[in-house]
């Protein structure tokens, strides 16, 4: 049984604390509007939402899921929740009613708060239809369901926050589902400060400065850098409701004047690819996570803006693990050292965490090591004390710098060769034909298994057999001549996660 208060509450000791007339978001719309909103406004919104929120039967340890882009709406529902105690579900536009109706029936929302853009899909997902013309509320069961925008979520009277525990939930959110079903981590009030950790010494803002975030709502980096982190800093946060589009994101950096850029490896990798880069004076450090990223790209990004871009690791379960520090010497390809105070050993490959060490770590998987009965949240005490194995293949150097190489199941083994995919895709990259590259295990009756990889063309470059041998030669060149791909294909696009993985299981699969 989680124990009772002891009187944390990130609304309060955050949100409603930062200089109320400073701005808190940039706010760029759809339709192209632009709208900066302070502290003082947030903070307003959020407790008034609140109110709203507990009149309609959310309160203390209920389930909130959120159906919103990259909006006000959504940081405001967040803070909402956070300011009652309510578990938020925060859930990106992406999702299909089939992975809605999965994350309905595990995580059990008493109140989902969605966009009126959703409503389609959201309404599929609960009903298994569209109603022609449903009301602005409605229920399926004891769900109840509230669209946005609507004032009237607004106009009560701001709630106090309430006192809560920091072992208490506070926040689920699914994994991206690589391989097999996604599932529901749930994380406690002490998630939510102790990204302190990585805000001070990985993304590094500054107070008054901008960041820019670029995660979609709902997905585990978007929870704590696009507006958390930057907030503990006392930094503004950007929030841009539209597709990633590359020339306009680079555009965008310059007009708006972002000092910090947070992107997954993919977004670096086809900026490079399709649209010119070129200086962004404004922009003083830039950040990845969320899967590894290779030398070529960091490498094209130093040679335009003057900066290294410092990657850093974590996953859904943990938060941030490690990061490479914006004072270190660069070491592209690397995920950086050991945030500090955080314990991370290297067992026969594998990375090791002990959970005690790490201030973000969950308490556990919804309907594994915590369960709701009558209401309560319960956590199994089967995981006390014991080290977090993350399926992660890395190698450690004599600096202590750790590098990727693969997910257990990825890593290739060939003639007795052990081959970490990121090798021969940071390989393939770095030739001017290939944008994206995926390497793979294929069956072979000599070596067991051989590299295959399927490989994503940049435009005026076209698929042949000679271009593929270009390309086998061209890694013997760029590592270890044993880890070339035996097997090369061409593909349009690589499948990935709604997140931008690339599902290696996918291609593993294909005949």
């Amino acid at each position: 049984m989680l124990r009772e208060n002891t009187g944390v509450n990130f609304a309060r000791d955050v949100l409603d604390l930062l200089p109320p007339g400073d701005r808190a978001l940039l706010e760029l719309a759809r339709d192209g509007a632009r709208r900066e909103w302070t502290f003082g406004q947030v903070a307003d919104r959020s407790a008034r939402m609140a109110s709203a929120l507990r009149g309609r039967g959310a309160g203390r340890g209920d389930v909130v899921m959120t159906l919103i882009g990259n909006r006000p709406e959504w940081v405001i529902a967040m803070c909402a929740c956070m300011r009652i105690g309510a578990v938020v579900l925060p859930c990106t536009e992406q999702l299909r009613a089939k992975d809605l109706r999965l994350r309905i029936d595990v995580a059990r929302p008493s109140l989902i708060v969605a966009d009126e853009r959703n409503r389609r899909e959201l309404e599929a997902a609960l009903t298994g239809g569209v109603g022609a013309r449903a009301a602005e509320t409605h229920a399926r069961g004891d769900i109840e369901v509230v669209f946005v925008p609507d004032e009237e979520l607004f106009i009560g009277k701001p709630a106090p926050a309430v006192e809560l525990d920091e072992s208490e939930p506070c926040l689920i959110t699914f994994t991206s589902g690589t391989a097999g079903e996604p599932k529901a981590v749930l994380h406690a009030q002490r998630y939510l400060s102790g990204q302190r950790l990585q805000a001070t010494h990985w993304l590094g803002a500054r107070s008054g400065e901008l960041v820019w975030c670029t995660a979609a709502s709902g997905w585990s980096k978007s929870a704590r850098n696009v507006f958390i982190s930057p907030w503990l800093q006392g930094a503004s946060a950007l929030l841009h409701d539209a597709r990633f589009d590359p020339a306009e994101r680079l555009e965008l950096c310059g007009r708006e004047r972002v000092n910090v850029l947070c992107m997954a490896p993919t977004e670096y990798r086809v900026i490079a690819a399709r649209a010119p880069l070129r200086s962004l004076p404004d922009l003083r450090t830039m950040v990845a996570a969320g899967e590894a990223l290779n030398p070529e790209v960091q490498r094209a990004w130093r040679e335009v803006m003057g900066l290294e871009i410092r990657d850093g690791y974590g996953q859904t379960e943990t938060g941030q693990l490690t990061g490479m520090a914006a004072d270190e010497d660069a070491r592209p390809g690397s995920m950086g050292r050991p945030l500090p105070g955080v314990a991370l050993t290297v067992d026969d490959g594998e990375l090791i965490a002990d959970p005690r060490t790490v201030p973000t770590f969950c308490l556990g998987y919804l309907g594994e090591d915590v369960h709701r009965e009558d209401g309560s949240w319960r956590v199994s005490d089967r995981r006390e004390g014991g080290m977090w194995r993350t399926g992660d293949r890395v190698h450690r150097d004599a600096d202590g710098y750790l590098w990727f190489e693969g997910r257990d199941d990825d890593v290739i083994v060939s003639a007795g060769y052990r081959i970490g995919p990121f090798e021969v895709e940071s390989a393939l990259i770095a030739h001017p034909a290939v944008a994206e590259a995926a390497a793979v295990a294929a069956p072979d009756p000599e070596r067991g298994s051989v590299v295959r990889a399927v490989v994503v063309l940049r435009e005026g470059y076209d698929p042949s057999p000679a271009l593929g041998q270009e390309l086998q030669e061209h890694v013997k060149h760029e590592t270890a001549p044993y880890k070339y791909p035996r097997i090369v294909e061409f593909a349009s696009e690589l499948p990935k996660t709604a997140s931008g993985k690339v599902r290696r299981a996918e291609l593993r699969a294909e005949p």
